[in-house]
């Protein structure tokens, strides 16, 4: 995967966002809308995108557009390097292949435990049992 020609297909919008500024924050357009289209991207290999698509459909809409926002901090430059950091590292977490699984056999004392557990259960039950003798 091409990390940054993958970070030059991104787009970005910019809008008003709350919290601390005072008046200030009712000028400036610091929030940052990261925008990247999974299937128009030619940074990635088919394979990839399917990955992608799969692993990251929580933050995908249903045009295929990956969406992240930012409104952390007051500067919209800081925010947008916020969000490319996270854009990054979102995509590096997913297309991290999965460690295959390494089946290990049952230890013996954990069947002898197991078996235990059912005598004793058995032993339990049959201690309530009342005999009925004519």
């Amino acid at each position: 995967m091409n990390l940054e020609g993958v970070v030059g297909e991104l787009t970005f919008k910019f809008s008003r966002s709350g919290g601390a500024g005072g008046q200030h924050v009712n000028k400036v357009s610091s929030k940052v809308l990261l925008q990247w289209d999974v299937n128009l991207s030619t940074a990635v290999s088919v394979e990839e995108k399917a990955i992608i698509l799969t692993l990251l459909t929580s933050r995908i809409n249903k045009e295929g557009i990956l969406q992240l926002e930012c409104d952390i901090d007051r500067s919209q430059l800081r925010n947008r390097e916020i969000v490319i950091d996270r854009f990054k590292r979102i995509l590096e977490a997913a297309l991290v292949p999965a460690k295959p699984r390494k089946k290990t056999k049952v230890p013996y004392s954990s069947i002898l435990k197991r078996l235990d557990r059912k005598k004793q259960q058995s032993q339990l039950k049959a201690s309530r049992k009342r005999d009925f003798e004519d």
